[in-house]
């Protein structure tokens, strides 16, 4: 253990992926709540075709294709935001569902992005660094650099930030719109705001768990958060740390087998978390529910059998 903290490419991927997890599992209890963790997914996969493209860009005006998320990043905001934007005109113009709609536009964008990263992979002439853009998919989080954490660091804390500044109105916006509404706060402002905070979320993220897995990041932690409270501001702290706590162990665990994809494990930690959550947590896990069960069920017998002894008197 000690040897991995001295290792600078183990620090850089357990504090970015260790971020991104508490980003992503801080945003993604809102995502939970309004039942809108479709809509991460539809993000996550659509960025796939604003990576490929700007990775093109790069290459246009470079020579040659740069795999940096100072390039790439930009590119999947402004993929994920298209994709929503399209699913909000397609849903008020059409009679689409909200469901069918981002199903759409998952289709839409993902194929768009899986096709041009086929034909990058086999363009020729061939082009220069093209070589691991494919690891976006399922992630890559040794590719991490210094600038890559940096990135990372000033998005999620800028995400953060924001969510703090907010905060009120989110919670008001999140339970109750019609009241929000009423108290003269803007429901599509408040919305917009969210799905920033969500597409931010997720990106900063892509490089290391993948566009595929990504949605589990998103979701996870916050389910798992909602199983031990109540209150919003626990369950956001809650799901950042689980979030967090996934992230660093999944990076470490990889380290230590590096056979295993640091992607994958991390959302296999997460879903370790949930699973243990599920069942242990106070008032709403299996364990909880199972014993309270037992004792109304014990409880019914020793009043039916007192009232059977009262009337046999």
């Amino acid at each position: 253990m000690l040897e991995l903290l001295t290792d600078h490419t183990f620090r850089t991927v357990f504090l970015g992926t260790a971020g991104i997890g508490a980003v992503s599992g801080a945003v993604g209890c809102f995502a939970y709540l309004r039942r809108q963790s479709l809509i991460g997914d539809v993000v996550a996969h659509s960025s796939l075709l604003g990576i490929v493209m700007f990775f093109l860009i790069s290459y246009l005006i470079t020579g040659e294709g740069n795999k940096s998320l100072l390039v790439l990043i930009p590119g999947a905001l402004v993929a994920g935001t298209a994709a929503l934007l399209l699913t909000r005109w397609i849903i008020q113009e059409t009679r689409l569902k909200p469901d069918s709609g981002l199903g759409v536009m998952l289709a839409i964008f993902f194929g768009s992005g899986i096709l041009l990263l086929r034909w990058v992979q086999r363009a020729t002439p061939s082009i220069p660094g093209k070589r691991g853009l494919e690891n976006y998919l399922f992630g890559m989080a040794a590719a991490m650099t210094e600038s890559d954490l940096w990135m990372i660091a000033i998005l999620g804390t800028s995400t953060i930030l924001l969510m703090l500044l907010v905060w009120k109105e989110f919670k008001v916006f999140t339970f109750d719109p019609v009241f929000a509404q009423s108290l003269g706060l803007s429901p599509a402002w408040l919305d917009t705001l969210l799905l920033m905070m969500m597409v931010i979320g997720i990106v900063i993220g892509i490089q290391s768990v993948g566009v595929v897995l990504m949605i589990a990041l998103l979701v996870t932690p916050a389910s798992s958060a909602r199983q031990w409270t109540g209150s919003l501001g626990a369950m956001v702290g809650l799901a950042a740390m689980f979030g967090a706590v996934s992230g660093g162990v999944g990076s470490l665990v990889s380290f230590n087998w590096p056979n295993m994809p640091t992607g994958p494990v991390i959302v296999l930690v997460a879903t370790i978390v949930f699973l243990f959550s599920l069942v242990f947590a106070p008032q709403r896990g299996l364990v909880y529910r199972y014993a309270k069960r037992k004792r109304m069920a014990k409880e019914a017998q020793l009043e039916h059998q007192s009232s059977a002894v009262e009337g046999a008197n």
